[in-house]
């Protein structure tokens, strides 16, 4: 299955709605590469009034209804459409991650449908996976850490890459 188009539709909802987000999670290593699957995406989010507000306006625009399903002994809020096969959950906090800002700070902005999406960096991910120490987030670490040592080495080679030669003529 194409993620894409749901996410893109994701991405348009959270532009109406004025919600700034960041993707986080396997989809969001996906997105970089990774050959990880989710059924699901993870956003972290300023939670602050201004956003549940806005969190909810996210919701109406994609039909959907918001959960709280550990309330209340978590900060996560999912956004669930039956009728679409999606559920979105938005975190106020991730393991490994000091704040909001210094994730953004390191994000990697990609386009989908016209919409801007920022998207945690792979090292962050990492980062978040083995502080959070889940199995599930164990079961990935390997894959992930492959991705992220490719594209480094990939980063390193055009880095390091002589600059194109002209050609010379002959007078």
């Amino acid at each position: 299955m194409n993620a894409e188009p749901l996410l893109t539709r994701v991405a348009r909802a959270l532009a109406v709605a004025g919600l700034h987000a960041i993707l986080i999670g396997n989809a969001a290593a996906a997105l970089q590469g990774a050959p990880v699957t989710t059924v699901d995406f993870d956003f972290l989010f300023r939670s602050t009034p201004t956003n549940l507000r806005k969190l909810k306006a996210f919701s109406r625009e994609l039909d959907a209804v918001i959960l709280r399903p550990y309330y209340p002994v978590s900060d996560l809020f999912r956004v669930v459409s039956d009728d679409l096969g999606l559920q979105v959950d938005f975190l106020g906090t991730i393991h490994g991650v000091r704040s909001f800002e210094a994730l953004r700070s390191r994000a990697v902005l990609m386009q989908l449908g016209g919409v801007t999406l920022a998207v945690a960096s792979l090292a962050d991910i990492v980062k978040s996976k083995r502080a959070a120490g889940r199995p599930k987030d164990y079961a990935v670490l390997e894959i992930l850490e492959a991705t992220l040592d490719e594209a480094s080495q990939a980063q390193t080679r055009t880095d390091t890459s002589p600059a194109p030669r002209r050609p010379r003529t002959r007078k």
